[in-house]
């Protein structure tokens, strides 16, 4: 089975946060390929051609979607991805009053557009730190499971 991790990162953090949940999919058997939205060859009908999907962002200012992403979003509102199984994740800061924000507004297109959101989504604080293992590794194996039953 095929998976697709598509990230937007301005920090990094999104970025190690893709890396480790890549790595840790792999864990099960099952193929990955992951899209920096900014730097690779991925558009919103390209995730038609994955089993299952990954997707994460990064919130910009109080509780906007990141510039780089605003045509993705708009663009992944024409597609049908009824019966794929995505997981969100994505950096958040505490100081801003909508923590995640831009993961709740992708999600919310995910669903609209027939595909399955685990929850909870996979909101770290920052950059990934041990004290968030137990919490990634949950949601992997939730993902990963779900994503087998689903085939």
């Amino acid at each position: 089975m095929n998976v697709a991790v598509v990230y937007t990162s301005m920090t990094g953090n999104t970025e190690e946060i893709a890396q480790i949940l890549s790595d840790q999919v792999e864990q099960y058997d099952l193929t990955v390929k992951i899209f920096h939205v900014e730097f690779d060859d991925i558009m919103a009908l390209d995730l038609k051609n994955y089993d299952a999907i990954l997707f994460g962002t990064y919130t910009w200012g109080d509780a906007d979607l990141p510039f780089e992403l605003e045509d993705f979003h708009e663009d992944l509102g024409d597609e049908d991805l009824s019966g794929k199984v995505v997981g969100l994740f994505g950096s958040c800061d505490s100081y801003y009053e909508f923590y995640g924000a831009a993961m709740e507004i992708m999600a919310k297109q995910f669903r609209a557009i027939g595909a399955e959101v685990i929850e909870p989504l996979l909101k770290i604080e920052l950059a990934p730190e041990p004290e968030d293992d137990e919490k990634i590794e949950q949601f992997v194996k939730k993902f990963v499971d779900r994503v087998k039953q689903s085939s």
